[in-house]
């Protein structure tokens, strides 16, 4: 057995009165401000994209996830995260899960407001585009919550291929309630709906999956099998992938009393207030979704919602950084002047401002595409804009927290959780080698998807030769596309897009700025390295402007 050492309080002798700081010099906490209002590019883009009559719902969300309390919320999550509870006080298997307080609310607050399956009842125009608007705003309080928020949103064109399911499931998805009640409640309001698809053989190769389905009768499917990484583990039903007789298969499985078993919760990096966990599968009654062997392609129509709010994701710890980085900046001295005032810090700002914005337009236009229904450009910008925006974000936060310093990098500042996000983006619904992949797919199946990809490119065509000279270039990429290429085509894709929307719309200085740091080659590098031609101070006008 080993002792520990006690050390004493040191004592230290000065031999001259010292000045040190006191808590007033230090920045203000940041809370308070609206977070939708201050965010000019995404105000900008929810207008242009269509969805203007949305301004004053997100005016108001804006305030509540601003204030103190809401952010608070987060922190409880986080702080308390869930629970697994296997067996109730008699002894009876139950699975349950217990979460935070501040979770309920979160969950409480986001659909209300239309985050989960709201839009597809909505037949405003944009009402997609409104709700990945919210979406953004309410993933800078705590992201952990957006898991189950994505998967309920993405999972109603899955429903739709089922129309009995559809029938009794959709009303509980797309309905204004949150309702953590089992199933079997009576008069359970509302629904969560999840996904239970990798396994330890196969990770995203889920034709590898070992689960068996064995027919039951009725397009009903007994499942046995385990899932190795099951997201947002409080859902009332699953969305699983099993060997079929005909192959693999998607069937829909309710969670409560089902032969659902938890086996345990992860313990991740981030994404700590949302339950995660492997799933064992004891005969377990699901019903089949789409034809028998067609399990990958049904399941599709859902991961295309969700990989779209892998990107809404990634835009909103981007966002959150840069406004504490530009809060802290503003108002921390060191060397005799505000760090806002020092040249090398506008630079990264700067920097930092332009790729959020790129972001932002290539977010709210992917949105408008899932809302006029477009889905050849859906299907080549989704995979694309994950690859790049959830690839780009984890070297965004890194540098935000960098803007601040140590207190960027203590649980008491909202940066090290939005750091310890970032990479899960990029992770989540297949990492970057998939969604490069899954474009080439696009591309090799789909001509459609390259010609509605180069008609959006058009529009822009003749307004810098920067940019002309790239989308010359990525025409060389689709004409013939390969598989050792296609990281730079997904990357050349994404770049093209954003640089597009802002070319149309942005102010001058911004577009001629991502042009030119962000074209050509193979994409940028480190943040702050601008070229001496670029109008810095117009950038962080238009940044502060909306801080």
């Amino acid at each position: 057995m080993g002792s520990k050492r006690v050390l004493g309080p040191a004592v230290i002798w000065l031999d001259r009165p010292v000045s040190l700081p006191t808590l007033a010099e230090l920045p203000p906490e940041r809370a308070g401000e609206n977070v939708f209002l201050h965010d000019g590019p995404l105000v900008d883009a929810l207008v242009r994209e269509g969805a203007g009559w949305a301004q004053e719902e997100l005016c108001r969300l804006g305030d509540i996830a601003g204030a103190p309390e809401t952010i608070a919320w987060g922190f409880s999550a986080n702080e308390h995260p869930p629970t697994h509870v296997p067996y109730d006080r008699s002894g009876r298997r139950v699975d349950g899960l217990e979460l935070d307080e501040g979770w309920h609310r979160i969950m409480e607050l986001a659909v209300r407001e239309g985050l989960h399956g709201a839009p597809w009842a909505d037949p405003r125009a944009g009402a997609h585009v409104a709700r990945a608007a919210k979406f953004i705003v309410m993933a800078q309080v705590e992201a952990g919550f957006t898991c189950p928020i994505a998967m309920t949103y993405s999972c109603v064109p899955a429903l739709r291929l089922a129309p009995e399911i559809a029938a009794r499931w959709e009303p509980l998805v797309t309905g204004g309630q949150y309702d953590p009640r089992p199933l079997a409640a009576v008069e359970k309001r509302g629904a969560l709906i999840g996904m239970a698809l990798t396994e330890r053989a196969g990770g995203s190769d889920v034709r590898g999956n070992a689960t068996v389905a064995r027919p039951i009768g009725n397009d009903e499917y007994e499942c046995t099998g385990n899932k190795w990484f099951v997201s947002a583990l409080m859902s009332d039903a699953y969305f699983i992938l099993a060997q079929a007789p005909r192959g693999l298969s998607l069937l829909f499985v309710p969670r409560h009393e089902n032969g659902v078993r938890v086996d345990r919760l992860k313990r991740k990096l981030g994404n700590h207030s949302n339950p995660t966990g492997e799933v064992d599968l004891d005969g377990a009654v699901g019903t089949l979704v789409g034809e028998e062997g067609g399990g990958v392609r049904a399941i599709m129509s859902m991961i295309a919602g969700t990989r779209h709010d892998c990107v809404l994701g990634s835009v909103a710890v981007m966002r959150l950084g840069l406004s504490e980085a530009l809060h802290w900046c503003a108002h921390r001295r060191a060397f005799g002047r505000t760090l806002a005032e020092q040249p090398a810090m506008r630079a990264v700002l700067a920097d930092l401002a332009l790729e959020l914005e790129g972001a932002t337009a290539g977010a709210l236009r992917l949105s408008r595409a899932i809302d006029e229904g477009d889905d050849p450009l859906q299907r080549i910008v989704a995979p694309a804009l994950k690859f790049w925006t959830c690839k780009r974000a984890p070297a965004h936060v890194a540098e935000s927290v960098e803007c601040l310093g140590g207190l960027g990098y203590i649980e008491e500042s909202r940066l090290p959780r939005a750091y310890r996000e970032a990479p899960l983006m990029s992770i989540w619904e297949g990492s970057g080698n998939v969604q490069a992949l899954d474009g080439l797919r696009a591309l090799r199946t789909r001509p459609e998807c390259a010609e509605a990809l180069l008609e959006e490119l058009e529009l822009a065509r003749g307004t810098d030769s920067r940019f002309d000279q790239a989308v010359q270039a990525l025409h060389g990429e689709l004409a013939a596309p390969s598989e050792d290429r296609a990281r730079a085509l997904a990357t050349q894709t994404a770049l093209c897009l954003q640089a597009a929307l802002l070319l149309r719309h942005a102010p001058a200085p911004v577009a001629d700025a991502f042009c030119a740091t962000r074209l050509g080659g193979d994409g940028p590098g480190v943040f702050g390295m601008l070229p001496a031609a670029i109008d810095v101070e117009a950038l962080l006008a238009r940044a502060w402007s909306a801080s």
